[in-house]
């Protein structure tokens, strides 16, 4: 599933050829993804782009009037195409530019989404959505304050949007395992000092995915069709059973909140 690196390193690759043009049309032949494609998308004509953006998992296309909401779901992926490109058997949508080019979403799952508003930041999906681990407003304080008295495991607290957007299974995993702290420890029950270090530590992994272009395992590529190569500097996500790459121990395997997780026991306490 495309997290936060990926949707992160989409938005950056389309921008460049949506930013300043004209959207001629929305052409939509497969209406009925995660959520019908609204009839505000498909009567789309001749709107100006003024910016292209993330918010969590979405790719927001700001335009002159409203906003375009695009999420990739599980399998989903945006491609930048010339105008007149055969479709393929899973490409749904194309929204053709004034620019003799044309974006493509691609989603053989079906589990991605074009949705709409008439105000910047006025879906009720955008409504919930905690801070940005990125960018000001998200801290060591925040998630300790927030944390306050909850029994559940810090990795399902962490993967929590209301908590911080963005931090999904192989990120989360890898967040713990450089801030040293068990994945199955109770979220209420650790130091400000040590979410202090697990802030640090979401904003390094995620960073370090993002200049990697994003995390390839299966589904994932980047806009121009390359994969994204985070997944070669991996510390636990996928190895159970392997050495820990910092003091050799055997890494073990858990499950929270139905999601598999891989945690080093001498490492992360």
């Amino acid at each position: 599933m495309p997290e936060l690196p990926e949707v992160e390193t989409t938005c950056r690759g389309i921008a460049p050829y949506l930013r300043g043009v004209k959207i001629l049309s929305v052409r939509v032949r497969q209406p009925q993804l995660r959520w019908p494609v609204p009839a505000e998308v498909m009567g789309l004509r001749d709107m100006p782009v003024v910016g292209v953006r993330r918010r969590a998992k979405f790719v927001l296309i700001d335009l002159a009037q409203g906003q375009l909401l695009i999420h990739l779901g599980m399998s989903g992926s945006l491609r930048v195409l010339p105008v007149g490109t055969p479709a393929g058997k899973h490409d749904h949508v194309d929204v053709l530019l004034d620019s003799g080019q044309l974006l493509r979403l691609n989603d053989p799952r079906r589990f991605g989404a074009v949705l709409w508003s008439e105000q910047i930041d006025g879906h009720p999906l955008l409504g919930h959505l905690g801070p940005e681990p990125l960018q000001a407003g998200f801290d060591g304080q925040w998630l300790a304050a927030r944390a306050a008295g909850r029994k559940q495991s810090v990795k399902t607290f962490i993967m929590d949007n209301r908590t911080v957007v963005g931090v999904g299974n192989i990120y989360a995993q890898e967040s713990l395992f450089l801030a040293g702290i068990h994945p199955s420890r109770q979220a209420g029950r650790i130091s400000r000092e040590r979410y202090i270090r697990l802030a640090e530590a979401i904003r390094t992994v995620l960073g370090r995915a993002i200049e990697a272009g994003g995390t390839t395992l299966r589904d994932f590529s980047r806009v121009d069709g390359q994969p994204g190569y985070f997944a070669q500097d991996l510390s636990v996500y996928g190895r159970a059973g392997q050495s820990c790459l910092i003091c050799g121990t055997i890494l073990k395997g858990a499950r929270h909140g139905q999601r598999t997780t891989c945690y080093c026991p001498q490492c992360q306490r």
